[in-house]
């Protein structure tokens, strides 16, 4: 795989002040079609030339050295690390990106440092022996749909959606903090979908976050959209209420659950929708 040098690797982002992000990976294998928000950024920003470009991803070579520097230079003003949003740190099939993924994991909480992960790859089970810091670590996969069809389509380099789930799953039954991306969450003219088979599907986890589909040109060609999502949001939510499960929704629902919602679990703070700042991956 080819290789990159950056100036910097982490940068801010998330819900506190001690909230940060990396990308050490420029590009993505997975290439997904919904589209694919950091592609759209890259390319915008003249870092990718175009999806072919994308889709043959290279590693940041001076990752590991970056970070022991800005580790050092931040101190405890670093707290939790975000990992990542303009890439997949455990993209399918590729042995070089998930090597160097661990190798910055075990470098953040040999330090004390937690993170939160998100995939469409396959989580190693490695991960879920992880100790001290390592045990706070927030583990997450974006499953938008249970239709292999929908995959192929849309995300047609990530990791087949039964895999990605049973590997989440794995560090769950481990005693792993886990949580589930509904984003995009696809409208019907994309796949026709019953949401409640899909949180089933999810149900072990700790928090679901949902968002919709953006920067699809078709999206409000079609009526009801609005509608359509006001409609999703109020089926996670009552259903998360009625499971215990902790959920991040981008608007609470007019309408309130019909039954007394039961008290919430703490949210794992995600970070969502975190543009990647001009400044990063220079």
């Amino acid at each position: 795989m080819q290789t990159i040098t950056r100036k910097t690797l982490l940068y801010r982002g998330g819900f506190k002040s001690t909230d940060f992000c990396l990308n050490h990976v420029e590009g993505c294998s997975h290439g997904c079609k919904y589209p694919c928000y950091a592609f759209l950024i890259k390319q915008r920003h003249g870092a990718v030339k175009d999806y072919a470009d994308w889709i043959k991803p290279k590693l940041v070579g001076n990752a590991l050295d970056l970070l022991d520097s800005e580790m050092s230079r931040l101190g405890n003003r670093l707290g939790r690390v975000y990992m990542s949003f303009a890439t997949d740190i455990f993209m399918y099939g590729s042995g070089e990106v998930r090597d160097l993924t661990l190798r910055i994991m075990a470098k953040l909480n040999s330090r004390g440092i937690p993170c939160t992960t998100l995939t469409k790859g396959i989580y190693p089970k490695e991960v879920a022996e992880k100790q001290g810091a390592g045990k706070e670590n927030h583990y997450g996969i974006t499953l938008v749909s249970l239709d292999e069809d929908f995959r192929r389509k849309y995300e047609p380099g990530a990791a087949p959606l039964a895999d990605r789930l049973a590997a989440l799953k794995y560090l769950h039954d481990k005693g792993c903090k886990t949580w589930v991306s509904l984003e995009p969450y696809p409208p019907e003219f994309m796949v026709k979908q019953d949401i409640t088979k899909l949180l089933d599907a999810v149900s072990f986890v700790d928090e679901i976050a949902v968002g919709k589909l953006n920067y699809n040109n078709e999206l409000y060609r079609h009526k009801g959209i609005n509608e359509f999502y006001k409609h999703v949001y109020f089926s996670i939510w009552r259903y998360c209420d009625k499971n215990n499960i902790s959920y991040a929704i981008p608007i609470v629902p007019e309408k309130k659950p019909a039954e007394e919602p039961v008290k919430k679990p703490a949210p794992l703070q995600l970070a969502l929708n975190l543009p990647e700042p001009a400044g990063c991956g220079v």
